[in-house]
């Protein structure tokens, strides 16, 4: 996939909307995420992006809070609201 249009997920602003397209960094990194419901192709909501310290994200009707760095590494692709 081209990366052209992707964003960093600590880029979405608080009610924005995104689908993930790829996760960067390593195998623990990302069988983290996914034990958390964070996939390539799974839509999610941020609820609180203040732009310092942690972000809230919603997927799959679960709130979660990740880190700057942790955020930094999921590359998203804005979606229109439903």
């Amino acid at each position: 996939m081209n990366d052209a249009g992707l964003r960093t997920l600590d880029e979405i602003p608080k009610d924005g909307r995104a689908v993930v397209r790829r996760i960067d960094g390593g195998s623990q990194f990302a069988s983290r995420l996914a034990a958390m419901g964070i996939v390539v192709g799974a839509s999610l909501t941020v609820l609180q992006n203040t732009r310092r310290g942690p972000m809230l994200v919603s997927v799959l009707d679960t709130r979660l809070a990740l880190g700057r760095g942790e955020a930094q590494k999921i590359r998203v692709e804005l979606s229109s609201p439903s």
